[in-house]
């Protein structure tokens, strides 16, 4: 027999619990300026119990070509990707009007 997930008591292999909590996320995309003049694109608001941030991380460089990390539970990219990341979440299952670019 599979397992079943706590949150909402389904088999894991038909839990909604990701996608759902896709939906509800407000995600804010913005650009900072470090050291040396060097641009960073910042993705914040993604709660980190319900999506794997770092697995998230690693397909948005992909997508971006890009190197990056996670940090407190945020989302660094090196460069300027605002609009490629906002396309690439987007194109995951996040809800496009719950995304913010700044």
């Amino acid at each position: 027999m599979s397992e079943m997930c706590t949150t909402c008591g389904l088999p894991q292999d038909l839990c909604v619990c990701e996608s759902i909590a896709k939906e509800s996320q407000k995600i804010e995309i913005r650009l900072e300026q470090k050291k040396f003049r060097k641009y960073y694109t910042v993705v914040d608001g993604i709660n980190a119990k319900d999506i794997d941030v770092k697995d998230l991380a690693t397909k948005l460089k992909e997508r971006c070509a890009c190197g990056g990390t996670v940090k407190d539970d945020r989302i660094e990219l090196q460069g300027d990707h605002r609009q490629r990341v906002k396309e690439a979440l987007v194109s995951l299952g996040f809800a496009p009007e719950m995304i913010v670019v700044r």
